[in-house]
């Protein structure tokens, strides 16, 4: 398998999926609307909904219900970015090589842009009751989309790791947060797409910590990639973490241990995959590359 011409491809697929469902740049409103669509095609590598899909197709799955969980989980991944770029939070200008969202349209713009991204990704996954679907799994899906992004998900994640910057974090309070700050997304992208395909509450379990491996090697790789990596290469600034005053498990573990652990990680998470009696190729080809990326 050509892995990069791959990704490209189901990158476009996705991207022609969740771009259908922005809304319109039109009244009074229109300037947090602009703002919310420039946020969401800044580009990205649309991760989150390609892993829902290609769940959603490992278990079976076949039609047009999972398309809004897509946009949606991609919409509340790009408010959180917008978020996380402000002045109060990280302060960074440049995301993908373009101004961040705060930067072009201001501060009080770049909140707003975030607020209506968050709750614009409700009312699109809401547009899958109208699909003539099992309403009980698109309930379910919402249900999870929901706790993933919320205080005992990503926010949660977020508030310790405002709260732990500038001091000493131990490892377990380190975990705590990737674990929710990065992961909780991850798994809600995979457990969505299992739900809606029909999956049993083990095999949604399974799924679920699967994507917490992939979150957290993830995550560790993206704090290698910010001590290694270069502006250009990476589309954002690197060594914010450092300038933020934050730990990440390179400046905990070291840059040799930090590799090995990602090592380690992926390889239970895709150990987990294949045990699974459902097969997608493409699904464990992608994790792999994910986890290895240089950007």
């Amino acid at each position: 398998m050509d892995i990069k011409a791959e990704i490209g491809r189901h990158t476009d697929e996705a991207e022609q999926i969740i771009t259908s469902y922005l809304p319109e740049e039109k009244g009074y409103q229109k300037t947090v609307i602009e703002a919310m669509n420039y946020s969401f095609l800044a580009g990205g590598k649309r991760l989150r909904p390609i892993l829902m899909l290609e769940t959603y197709r490992l278990f079976g799955g076949k039609s047009k219900v999972i398309e809004p969980f897509m946009a949606a989980i991609e919409m509340i991944h790009t408010y959180s970015l917008v978020h996380d770029d402000l002045p109060a939070m990280d302060n960074d200008q440049y995301r993908r090589g373009k101004l961040t969202t705060h930067a072009k349209y201001g501060h009080a713009m770049g909140v707003l842009a975030g607020d209506g991204l968050l709750n614009y990704a409700f009312e699109t996954a809401m547009t899958a009751f109208d699909c003539g679907e099992d309403v009980e799994r698109v309930a379910k899906a919402l249900k999870i989309l929901g706790r993933k992004a919320g205080i005992y998900g990503m926010i949660g994640g977020q508030v310790v790791d405002v709260q732990s910057t500038g001091k000493a974090v131990d490892q377990e309070t380190l975990d705590f947060i990737y674990e929710l700050k990065t992961g909780a997304l991850l798994e809600a992208s995979m457990m969505v797409g299992a739900v809606l395909a029909g999956a049993t509450e083990e095999e949604v379990a399974v799924i679920e910590q699967i994507a917490s491996d992939v979150g957290l090697a993830f995550q560790i790789r993206d704090d290698i990639l910010d001590e290694t990596s270069t502006l250009e290469t990476l589309g954002k600034p690197i060594h914010s973490d450092e300038r933020n005053e934050k730990t990440t498990y390179v400046t905990l573990k070291g840059l040799e241990q930090a590799t090995k652990d990602v090592e380690e990680i992926s390889a239970r998470g895709l150990k987990r995959l294949a045990e699974l009696p459902y097969e997608n190729e493409f699904l464990t080809e992608l994790i792999k590359a994910l986890v290895y990326r240089e950007k």
